[in-house]
Parts: structure tokens; C-alpha cells; sequence
């Protein structure tokens, strides 16, 4: 193989030179110290609702539906003093709540109908695979369910950040993939990386599934991303991405092996809502369950538009709709930079899939987590801030951090749910 050249200003051939394996090192050295600052920044947050519930005498447990401890058998109790036990239930509580009594429960065999939010029946509206991966853990190390959540997070949330620079750099060079490292560490979205939720295993295996889907390994990435549709509903999104990946390679190369990609893709999701229906002995009891327990319906983005309306008609009255609001607008700006900073086809169909199934709920509609699943847009964002507004990071940088603390300590807070 010859080396590549390219001409000089005289005419002479150059020898390009080739990429700096140092270089890189250097970007993921400085994307790992943001990292762990982006996760003192949820400590931060968390430390903040913790303080404010121990000198709360009067908060009770059966007053914090969010808790892990809100189960029957701790309802009466005080709330435990020790500010570190306090911070890691708030960042076990809401959907940790859920995932935990899988990991300690599994799934029940019968759900009664008329099943509500406060039956621990509830939990068959979650998805298997991150207790799957808890359960697994937490047999290898102490600590209990809790630790093995928060811990197995923590290391996704770094691959998660990883892969994504990874993506970057193939798509763009290696200063858009610092910026979008550090976008993906700080992102307000990002707390659920220290949170026991399944967002961070779900994008670890769509980093995985477009990384496959780029170089055609259609069997392989049809896998991944079956496995993504039974971690998350809005893991369906793979679908989208494994399809259209499929498309272009027949419509370019006729390769039509690419099919498998998009037809393995749905079979996680399908899997798991054939194996509930038996294991309860009631078909579709997982829709069910999303309608009487949660209330979700679907309201065609009309939820989301009524909330942003109302943000701006009464600024600052409610949380839920500053948030709303707050979120629709970003996800427009962040549609609108993947026009001017194309990314891979098969990224963008994901993404636009995540951000449908986000305003399609009647209940929770747009919200930073939601948004932050869709995360090739931060790619484009990372583009945008490194290409043209680099005078605008400083600011960026230090928003995010104060917003991913902020949100940090309002999903602690009751009434207050983003």
C-alpha cells in the first residue's frame, strides 16, 4: 500500500500524516475528567434534596411516592438520617422504584384489573433487560440491588459517552468529538446516568447498533438493537434505524442480506410482550397496565403543545410546563443543526423516532431524558458549537452543568416531576 499525498503549494506531493493516536488519548483523557464532574454535579444535586429532607421533621416516607423506601413495609418509617443513604434513594426513587422491585421481585403472575400506580402489580409496565443486567451485578457484588444499579449506570454512562465521541470522530474529526463528549456528560438530560434508569443501557446499545449498521454487519447489529427494543419502549426507535440503514444499502448495492438488520431489530420488544402475556396469562396485559396504572394515552403532540402554551402564557408557574416548553424548543433547534451538520442517515431516522414517541403521550410527554435518548442531535449540536460559535462553549459548558444540577434536584422534589 502507497502512502496518500497530497500537493503543496508548489506542486511537490506531501505525505498526509496520519491521525495522532496521542491526540486522541489527550480528548478522551479531558471527556473522562468532564465526566466525573458532570456526576459530582448529580451528587450535588441529590445532596441538595437529601439536606432539605433531613432538617424536614414533618416529611414523612408515605409522603414521597419517588422513595424506594415508600414500599407498605417502610411507609411509617422516619426517613432515615444518614445523608448518604439519603442520596442514594434519590437516585434509586421514581422509575428506580420499578426497576428495583423487578430485581427483588421479578414480574408478578397475575395483574388484578384496575390495577393503579400504587400497586407494586405495576411494575409489569417496565421493560427486562437493565434489571436483567442489575440482578446479574448485584450477585457479584455487596451492597444489595441499589449499589449494583447506581454502579452498573455509572460505567455505562462513561461507554455511553465514550462511543458517542467514538461516532463523532468518524462522522465529523476529533474536536466535534470532544465537544460532543462533554455535551453528552453535562446534557440536563444526563441525570439519569446517575439515576437507576434504563436510558443509559439503552444508548449504549444504539451507539453499539449504529456502529454495526455502519459497517454492514446487518446480523449482528439486528441483534444489538432487538436487545435495545426490550430494554425501553422508545428503544422501538432502532427499528427506524435498522430500516432505513437497509434501504440505502439496497437502493446504492443492492444488498439485500441487509434485511436482517430490520427484521431482528422488533424482536426484542416482541419477545417481551409475548413472554408477559404468558407468564400472566393475559395477552397485551403490558398496554393494559400503561393505561390504567399510568393513565397514558396518546394525544398526537397536542399534551406537549398545550404545555408550552401554557408556559409561556404563566412563565415560571409550573415546573412540568417550563420544562415541557423548554424541551420542545430545544429538540426544534437541535432538528433544525442536523439539517446544517448532516449525520448518518440511520442516526437521524433514530432520532426523529425518539423524538415522535416523545410528544406522542397524553401523560409525560417531552422531558430532558426523553430528549437526551435522541443524542446523535448532540453530535450536531457539538458541530454547530465547534464550527461556528466557539466564542458561545464557555457559556454552554458552564449552563449545562448548573441546568444538569438543577434538574439533578428537581426530579428529587415532589410535585416536580421532569
Amino acid at each position: 500500500m502507497t502512502d496518500s499525498t497530497t500537493p503543496d503549494t508548489t506542486g511537490e506531493p506531501t505525505l498526509t500524516p496520519p491521525p495522532d493516536p496521542s491526540s486522541w488519548r489527550r480528548v478522551l483523557r479531558r471527556a473522562g475528567w468532564v465526566y466525573l464532574f458532570s456526576r459530582l454535579c448529580t451528587v450535588l444535586g441529590a445532596a441538595i434534596v437529601a439536606a432539605e429532607l433531613r432538617h424536614d421533621e414533618d416529611v414523612r416516607v408515605k409522603d414521597l411516592p419517588w422513595a424506594p423506601w415508600a414500599d407498605p413495609h417502610y411507609a411509617e418509617k422516619d426517613i432515615p438520617i444518614s445523608m448518604v443513604r439519603l442520596v442514594r434513594d434519590v437516585f434509586t426513587g421514581w422509575d428506580g422504584v420499578w426497576y428495583l422491585r423487578l430485581v427483588r421481585l421479578g414480574y408478578p403472575h397475575q395483574v388484578p384489573d384496575g390495577v393503579t400506580y400504587d400497586m407494586p402489580d405495576a411494575r409489569v409496565a417496565f421493560f427486562p433487560t437493565y434489571p436483567m443486567a442489575v440482578r446479574a451485578l448485584d450477585r457479584l457484588l455487596p451492597g444489595g440491588p441499589s449499589i449494583a444499579a447506581i454502579g452498573l449506570n455509572f460505567v455505562l454512562g462513561a461507554v455511553a459517552v465514550l462511543l458517542v465521541g467514538v461516532l463523532a470522530r468518524r462522522l465529523f474529526d476529533e474536536p466535534v468529538a470532544e465537544r460532543a463528549m462533554v455535551l453528552m456528560a453535562l446534557f440536563p438530560g444526563s441525570f439519569v446516568l446517575s439515576y437507576a434508569y434504563s436510558e443509559a443501557l439503552l444508548i449504549v446499545l444504539a451507539c453499539a447498533t449504529f456502529w454495526l449498521l455502519i459497517r454492514h454487519q446487518w446480523i449482528a447489529a439486528g441483534l444489538v438493537a432487538a436487545v435495545g427494543t426490550a430494554t425501553r419502549p422508545n428503544g422501538v426507535a432502532l427499528v427506524a434505524a435498522c430500516a432505513v440503514a437497509s434501504y440505502i444499502a439496497i437502493r446504492k448495492t443492492r444488498e439485500w442480506r441487509s434485511l436482517a438488520a430490520p427484521a431482528l431489530a422488533p424482536t426484542g420488544f416482541l419477545a417481551f410482550q409475548w413472554w408477559i402475556g404468558h407468564h400472566t396469562g393475559e395477552r397485551w396485559v403490558w398496554f393494559r397496565v400503561q393505561t390504567e396504572a399510568w393513565g397514558e394515552g396518546t394525544s398526537f403532540g397536542f399534551t406537549a403543545l398545550r404545555r408550552t402554551l401554557r408556559a409561556f402564557a404563566s412563565p415560571l408557574t409550573s415546573p412540568t410546563n417550563t420544562i415541557t416548553a423548554v424541551c420542545v424548543i430545544t429538540a426544534i433547534v437541535m432538528l433544525w443543526l442536523a439539517r446544517r451538520y448532516k449525520i448518518d442517515n440511520a442516526m437521524l431516522a433514530y432520532s426523529i423516532a425518539v423524538l415522535v414517541l416523545m410528544v406522542l403521550p397524553e401523560t409525560v410527554t417531552a422531558r430532558p431524558r426523553f430528549l437526551y435518548t435522541a443524542f446523535p442531535l448532540l453530535i450536531c449540536a457539538a458541530a454547530w458549537f465547534e464550527r461556528s460559535k466557539r466564542d458561545w462553549w464557555p457559556w454552554v459548558v458552564s449552563t449545562s452543568a448548573v441546568g444538569l444540577t438543577t434538574m439533578t434536584a428537581l426530579y428529587g422534589v415532589y410535585g416536580a416531576v421532569p
